[in-house]
Formats: C-alpha cells, structure tokens, sequence
C-alpha cells in the first residue's frame, strides 16, 4: 500500500505533520525535570507541560496557614529570586536536550504565577464574519485588539472544552503510537 502524497511531496496527516519535523521528542520530559529538580523546592511534583514551543514548569510551593495576600506575593517573590541562577542552569540544559525554551512558574493555595513565559505569535486567515467578531470583542472593550480578541476567545473555548481537548489529545497519541507500530513506508 502506498502514501498518499500532495502535489508538494509530503504526506497526508499526522505523526504531527510539518509542525513537529524539527522538533525533539520530549516524551520524557515529566521525568527528567522529576530527576533534575531539587526536592526542597516544591510539594510534591512538579506539572510539566510541553507544547512544540516551550516547556513550562509549575511547582506547589509549601503551604503556610493564614497567610496574607502580600505574604504569598512575598514568598513567590524569595522563591523567584533565590532559585533564579539554578532554575535558568536547569533551563539551559532543558533547552539543548529538548530543542524548546523552558517557562517556569509557581502555585500557590490561591492563585498560580507564571514567570517570563513566551507568547507565540500565530498566522491566521480570517474571512469578514470572523474578523466582525474580533472587532466587535475589541470595540466592546472586551479585547485591546484583534490578536487579544482572538487570544480571548482561544482561552475561552479551551475552558469549556477542556474534556473534550484531553480526550482528542489522549487519541491523537493513541494514532501516533499505531503508527509508530505499523510497516515503514
């Protein structure tokens, strides 16, 4: 059986597709930062979460029992600075084994902070209705612009369909692993 192939020579579909061609698998990443982490930092273990782009690493800081606003600011502000010079040798290394940049962040009783993280800037057509949407977002104040509109909307889809996201991206790893197992082409 043959490959289907478009007119440009690249296959149809999935593992990834172009998007993921150059980039390093980062399967493992969960427990390399699980080993090269520092126990006292964090309760518990850390969440890793790895996109093509960046790895970002948020860990639960020690709970302390009726602590104010301004004590927690406090504590990810010491936390932040005193774990700076390590966490940016722990990125380095991260970088050069998993081809991303590393995004680090805390999580706190009541909120989670994240430290410099990037914001990818993503190429989009858009026909006149959708447009009329961003701008209607934007001229109801609801977004500073067209790409804050769109990055609202994206946020807000997200959290009504976290489930169903998980469950694709749960199916998509089930298809990548099939192939994976299938004849080489």
């Amino acid at each position: 059986m043959g490959v289907t192939m478009k007119p440009s020579g690249r296959s149809f579909g999935r593992p990834g597709g172009w998007q993921h061609a150059d980039v390093p698998d980062a399967t493992d990443a969960g427990d390399w930062f699980g080993g090269r982490l520092p126990d006292s930092w964090f309760e518990g273990t850390a969440s890793i979460e790895v996109d093509r782009e960046e790895i970002v690493v948020v860990g639960t800081l020690p709970t302390e029992e009726g602590s104010s606003p301004a004590a927690t600011e406090g504590r990810i502000a010491r936390f932040r600075e005193g774990t700076r010079a390590e966490r940016m040798q722990i990125a380095d290394e991260a970088e050069k084994r998993y081809g991303r940049k590393v995004a680090w962040g805390v999580r706190t009783d009541s909120e989670v902070v994240l430290f410099t993280h990037l914001a990818v800037p993503v190429m989009t057509r858009l026909r006149q209705p959708e447009r009329r949407v961003l701008d209607t977002l934007v001229d109801a104040g609801v977004a500073r612009s067209r790409a804050d509109a769109l990055s609202w909307a994206v946020k807000l889809v997200g959290e009504h369909t976290q489930d169903w996201l998980d469950e694709l991206r749960g199916a998509m790893s089930t298809v990548d692993e099939l192939r994976k197992k299938g004849p080489s082409v």
